[in-house]
Order: structure tokens, then sequence, then C-alpha cells
């Protein structure tokens, strides 16, 4: 039987993270969110937008479901994933899909979560062409169980890189320090739980752990624009405005696939899911 808490259990005799986050940036960063949207239906939207993105990934990952969705389904939702999907295809193909199956099932085994991600990652070569793997895990971790999984993407904490959202809500300037914080599962639950407080802190009562996701993507957007989108630039490259580097770090800008294949009706009989949450953007997809 699957365990009611799948993740990594706090031990009282060891110290949990410390983050000392900086109230003032975290306050500009809920502000400049908050307008960033407002050109595209405001925040609301993105809050729609996310429980779609979410709901998705529930209908289609969990205890084997994997084995029985087809590599056209999962590259289709893989463009929901932005460091995933344009990494993803050599392992969409007949002959090395099942490998991809087995190792995303793996995700949903009785292990704590920092195994299970190390786990899914052994399944692949660990070099720079393979970083996607860790956000794969993370990414379908979360959106299938955000209750039990935080946001655990690279670019919320990056050690080995000593760059993400952590580094920019520092309380103090760290542009020559590295930060000596593990990129673990329990450092990505103390940062949810600053967040948390501080969202409820300012009026944000509903849907708090979307909000989180939505101030991070925000945060770590702001850094992307500020490095003139060189940072994933494949993936972010002639963004006009930190909104829009927002959308591609969630996943929400609608972009096409290589073979222009749209998520098909037969995830949860909708075949406009995809259309929906585009319609942050306003392009085709």
């Amino acid at each position: 039987m699957a365990s009611a808490h799948p993740h990594n259990s706090f031990d009282p005799a060891e110290a949990r993270p410390q983050l000392d986050l900086s109230g003032p940036r975290l306050k500009t960063a809920l502000e400049t969110m908050i307008h960033s949207c407002e050109s595209t239906g405001g925040i609301e939207r993105y809050v729609d937008a996310m429980k779609l993105k979410s709901k998705i990934f529930r209908d289609n990952f969990g205890p084997g479901k994997a084995f029985e969705l087809s590599a056209d389904d999962f590259t289709r939702i893989a463009s929901l994933m932005p460091t995933v999907r344009r990494r993803v295809g050599p392992y969409v193909e007949d002959e090395t899909y099942p490998k991809l199956q087995k190792a995303i099932d793996g995700l949903f085994s009785d292990e704590e979560t920092d195994v299970k991600l190390a786990g899914l990652c052994a399944a692949f070569p660990e070099d720079k062409h393979h970083r996607w793997v860790r956000d794969l895990g993370a990414e379908i971790l979360h959106q299938t169980n955000p209750e039990v999984y935080p946001l655990m993407n690279r670019w919320v904490w990056d050690r080995k890189a000593n760059s993400g959202v952590i580094r920019e809500i520092w309380y103090c300037d760290i542009d020559h320090i590295t930060l000596e914080i593990e990129d673990c599962y329990d450092t990505y639950l103390m940062l949810r739980e600053e967040l948390s407080q501080f969202l409820t802190d300012n009026g944000i009562f509903q849907d708090v752990m979307i909000y989180i996701d939505l101030l991070c993507a925000s945060i770590y957007a702001d850094y992307v624009a500020a490095q003139g989108g060189s940072y994933l630039k494949a993936d972010f490259s002639a963004a006009e405005d930190p909104a829009k580097h927002m959308r591609r770090l969630l996943g929400l800008d609608g972009v096409k696939t290589k073979s222009n294949r749209k998520l098909p009706s037969s995830i949860d009989g909708n075949a406009e899911l995809l259309e929906q949450a585009n319609l942050l953007t306003g392009d085709k997809v």
C-alpha cells in the first residue's frame, strides 16, 4: 500500500533548512506579478490555467498510468513542460519510450521524494544534455499531487548552478556568494511554507499553492528578463515582457510541438484543454 505521505520525513534531531528570505523583495515581486498579469486577463486567469494543467497531469499520470499513455499523448503533455519538451524527443521513439515509461512509473513508488527523483535521473545519462530529466520528475510529482510535492524545478533552486528563485529573494546581496542550500525536498517544502505564510499575511487565502507557483515563476521570469533571455535561451528567447517568461516557465505559453500536434480529445474528453490555457497568450497552437 502506498504511503499517505510519500516524501521525506523530518527528523526532529536534525535542523530544518534555514531560508533567509527578503520580505521587501517578496512584496515587490507580488506586486509585479499581479500587475504583469493584468494585460492578459488578470491573475485569476493564470490560476485557472494552472488548475487546468494540474488536472491534465492527474488524469494521465499515477501508479501504472505511464504504461497506458501513448508516446504521442506524452509528447503533447510535454508541451506543458518547457525545460522538457525540446529535449525529450529521443525518448518517445518506439525503441526508447518503454524505458521512459518505466522510469516515470518509478516516481509513484513508496520511496522518499529525493530517492524517487534520483532514481529517475539514474535511468538516463547524467550529463548536461539530460538535466531536463530532473524537471520531468519534479513536474509530474508536483502537478499530480501538489499537496504533497512542492514546486521543485531547477529554476526554483539549483545548488550546482547556484541559481534559482531562492537566490533572487535572499535577504541580502549575494552576487559573489555561493548559497550552501541543498536542492532537496526539505528545502522546497520550507520555501513553500515561507511563501505560504507571506501570501496569507498579504491577504491571499484561496489557491495559495497555485499563487506560490505563480510567484516563483514571476520572480525567476524577472531574472531571465534581466539577463536578456540568455538563460535557457532555446526556450525563453525573444520574450517581450516578464509575464511572457513567466508563462513559458510554467508551460502556459501554448507552444507547438515540432509536429504541431495538439493535446488530444482523449485527454479528459476535452479537445479545448490546451486552447483554454492558451487564451493567456492569444497565440494559436
